[in-house]
């Protein structure tokens, strides 16, 4: 038995879990807490706390998954004045061998740790055991990234394929572009302002500038209390929650329209990043927003975009493709890192 450290650290919050790993049983939790990151001046104090709370010896191995980008062996996170540096966690924490890695590289360790019960199929396809594997997810941004077998494990690899261009591919789309354009006064847009929370946001916004259905007072009130406090780091209200809950419930035209592109432009970007992995592993939907509007996702618009690629459909209908219900995934991930050190 090994006993491992992981942890989720985000800008909002900092999830730490202790875990004991074996080739037999795998990853066996011992515990965990979570912690406001902005208490907190660095990591270090978070996991010395966590470590005294949690009563046990210290952990041979940790790994990090960091909200931000990793390079070698240092990371700055997004949304924190956070510095990290393994040498320095290794020394100032007394454990033998640490790794900071991208949160959505995470993601791509957490796959082998899932259950059926934390996948939901939306395409059996043929599974090839040697191909590639593809990991994209909307959530605060859009994340993308792939695995690559060597020998008998694979190697994760993160991406920043959520900063591609958005490609529209109909008028709404291309009015949609402009939209973005013209609003933000920016010379090209990413698809990540379109697939993810912050992009349901701006697609509802568009929709509603365009007269396309008219606005609920409720979620009204929620867009306008949102957009009062774009520039505050802290918002009081998610209106992509509303949004979605009203879409889901049938009971606001704008929002049903707003899913509805969002779906659409969701499955097309995964059935481009499919198309350039040719992912026959799988291609894994994570990130918080699919498992919430899930019906929206399962009534086949997703994957009609996602096929939809003129004569390489065919190869697109033929790749598996799985939505992870396992918000915790990250950290499993995290935990099966730390196991590989």
């Amino acid at each position: 038995m090994t006993l491992l450290l992981a942890g989720d650290i985000g800008g909002t919050k900092t999830i730490l879990r202790l875990v004991e790993f074996s080739e037999t049983v795998g990853l066996k939790t011992l515990y965990e807490e979570s912690f406001p990151s902005g208490d907190f001046p660095d990591l270090v104090p978070i996991v010395q706390k966590f470590l005294h709370t949690a009563n046990f010896t210290t952990p041979e191995k940790a790994c990090f998954a960091i909200a931000g980008p990793v390079r070698g062996n240092t990371a700055k996170l997004t949304n924190l004045s956070w510095f990290l540096d393994t040498d320095r966690l290794i020394q100032e924490l007394g454990i033998v061998s640490i790794s900071l890695i991208n949160d959505f590289a995470a993601v791509g360790y957490g796959i082998f740790g899932l259950t059926k019960q934390d996948l939901f199929t939306l395409q059996v396809g043929k599974y090839q055991p040697a191909a590639p594997m593809a990991v994209i997810g909307a959530g605060t941004g859009l994340g993308q990234g792939f695995l690559i077998k060597h020998g008998n494990q694979y190697q994760v690899f993160p991406s920043e394929g959520g900063h591609a261009d958005f490609a529209p591919r109909n008028e709404l789309e291309f009015q949609l572009l402009k939209y973005l354009l013209d609003k933000h006064n920016i010379d090209r847009v990413s698809v990540e302002r379109v697939v993810s929370g912050l992009g349901i946001i701006s697609i509802y916004q568009f929709l509603r500038d365009q007269q396309i259905a008219t606005e609920s007072p409720e979620i009204g009130q929620a867009v306008r209390t949102w957009e009062q406090e774009a520039q505050k780091t802290e918002k009081t209200v998610d209106p992509g929650a509303f949004i979605g809950s009203a879409a889901l419930q049938k009971s606001d035209r704008l929002s049903e329209k707003t899913i509805e592109l969002f779906v659409a432009a969701y499955g097309a970007e995964a059935g481009n990043l499919a198309l350039k992995l040719l992912p026959y592993g799988g291609l894994y939907i994570a990130g918080g927003i699919a498992p919430k509007i899930l019906p929206l996702i399962q009534n086949g618009s997703f994957m009609l975009n996602f096929i939809q690629k003129g004569r390489m459909g065919s190869l697109l209908k033929e790749i598996p493709v799985h939505i992870i219900l396992n918000q915790q995934v990250g950290l499993i991930g995290a935990g099966l890192c730390a196991s590989r050190l």
